[in-house]
């Protein structure tokens, strides 16, 4: 069983949000930069001005988009085995994106991240069981800007076996990273029958699309890719300063993403997600671990699953500049939230400093939050014919409840047993043992973790393959060598 979701929205705003949203997409309608879009556009039903770039899209146009998206669809991982269900209530977690510096001290020193980092990361990920997904979790600073995103790819795919959520920066290093997904899966059509990647495509707030993320939106549509958008409205900067405006801005963005991608190709799988926040104007932030960005997350989530479309959200991270109480405070309450949500897919473990900064202690330290969260969406069970009755029955007035078999049954099921980086013991056990703070229990179990990483699923051809890939977009930017990777 799992727990009843929590719904923020009542359905008369639901309808209302819903309502505005598509209102938008006619009048003013969305700009789009991308002249195959404004064709596809044109050629299914909206109104298309080529000189202004508007093209207002009718409801029926938008209706049409909604019943040929699919309600939800599956990532695989590298061995080919059902990893991930986008779609329903299920709930899964990766690490954030994209990241620019990581953390270097507990003091909140950062530093540009290189790809010793990087392939550091993506084992960590892979050794921690609460994480369902890999993320291109931040920006190797030891390569050029031009091939950052498909750098990223190719370490993440020459190390992990779980599932990744990506994203491009360029039209033209999407396809190379397509190539490199259909390397590792067989081939283009078994990377289209089981994917092993989503890619984050980002309109631009209020109402745009840039010509290359409309180009990622229509490739990724093409060739049967997972596409999973991300609305970034900010509450009193660039949507309305209503939390309920804000989201519907969300949904017209989304709603004119969802279009695009359908008429493209109808029934490729696309995902209704986002990350949107409050605007700060107190000191020009944008805090993801305010509780109106929670809201807006949420109140989204709800349109999302009211049109029965699979779901992301940025949760679970913080705005602290070390982790410290504030931290704990911003991540545990967005996972937790996020959770009982039913949001298939939650990125932003690991992250502080308004999703700049990665952090391995981090992320080891949210990953018992996420096992906690997903021990709670989990529910209560009965787990006998009778729930108590007979064992306190048996046992009577007596305390024996420790040397009963049922305890040793059902107690690794019913708890969740943290790793040591959760503080349980006594306080003389927390003297003896160093009177160590949670960051550096952390940093043990990053350690610990790392040195016990297993190898790639990936064969030497395939490895190989990738590099050759990875070294010819490479050298079109200048680039002649690329960093020397650990073995595997």
């Amino acid at each position: 069983m799992s727990l009843s979701l929590l719904n923020i929205l009542s359905q008369e705003i639901v309808d209302q949000i819903l309502n505005e949203g598509m209102q938008l997409l006619m009048n003013p309608g969305v700009r789009v930069k991308n002249m195959e879009a404004l064709d596809l556009l044109a050629a299914g039903g909206a109104n298309v001005n080529k000189e202004t770039q508007v093209a207002q899209i009718p409801e029926k146009v938008i209706r049409k988009a909604l019943e040929t998206a699919p309600g939800s669809f599956y990532l695989y991982n590298l061995d080919g085995q059902q990893s991930i269900h986008y779609g329903g209530d299920d709930v899964h977690f990766d690490p954030g994106s994209a990241a620019v510096t990581v953390l270097a001290s507990e003091e909140g020193e950062q530093r540009p991240p290189n790809t010793l980092d990087f392939v550091n990361f993506v084992k960590l990920v892979e050794a921690l069981p609460q994480l369902d997904a890999q993320s291109t979790a931040f920006v190797c600073r030891d390569v050029p800007e031009g091939i950052g995103d498909m750098y990223r790819l190719y370490l993440a795919l020459s190390y992990m076996n779980k599932p990744i959520i990506t994203g491009a920066f360029g039209k033209d290093t999407w396809w190379t990273m397509w190539e490199m997904l259909t390397l590792v899966s067989g081939g283009e059509k078994e990377l289209a029958e089981k994917p092993i990647a989503v890619f984050d495509v980002c309109p631009t707030p209020p109402l745009l699309w840039s010509d290359l993320t409309c180009q990622n939106l229509i490739d990724c549509a093409r060739k049967g890719v997972p596409a999973e958008l991300i609305s970034m409205p900010l509450a009193g900067a660039t949507a309305p300063v209503t939390l309920a405006g804000s989201v519907v801005q969300h949904t017209a963005e989304s709603l004119s993403g969802i279009v695009i991608h359908q008429l493209a190709k109808p029934g490729s799988p696309i995902v209704w997600g986002g990350a949107p926040a409050t605007f700060d104007m107190r000191e020009g932030t944008t805090p993801m671990g305010d509780v109106g960005t929670w809201m807006i997350d949420l109140a989204y989530i709800q349109i999302g699953k009211e049109l029965g479309l699979p779901t992301h959200t940025y949760m679970g991270s913080t705005d602290s500049k070390t982790l410290d109480m504030q931290s704990g405070l911003e991540s545990a309450g967005g996972t937790i939230l996020a959770a009982l949500s039913g949001i298939n897919m939650v990125s932003g473990a690991g992250m502080i400093d308004f999703l700049r900064c990665q952090s391995f202690e981090k992320l080891v330290i949210d990953a018992e939050a996420i096992g906690m969260a997903k021990r709670l969406v989990r529910g209560i069970d009965a787990r006998q014919p009778t729930i108590a009755l007979d064992l306190i029955q048996q046992s009577g007035h007596h305390a024996d409840f420790l040397k009963r078999p049922e305890t040793r049954k059902w107690f690794p099921k019913e708890f969740y047993l943290p790793s040591n980086v959760i503080d349980r013991g006594s306080l003389d056990a927390w003297v003896r043992n160093g009177k160590k703070s949670m960051f550096h229990r952390a940093q043990e179990r990053v350690n610990s973790l790392l040195s016990g990483y297993s190898h790639s699923p990936l064969d030497d051809e395939k490895l190989a393959g990738l590099r050759k890939i990875a070294e010819k977009a490479a050298k079109k930017v200048g680039m002649d060598k690329l960093p020397l990777l650990p073995k595997n």
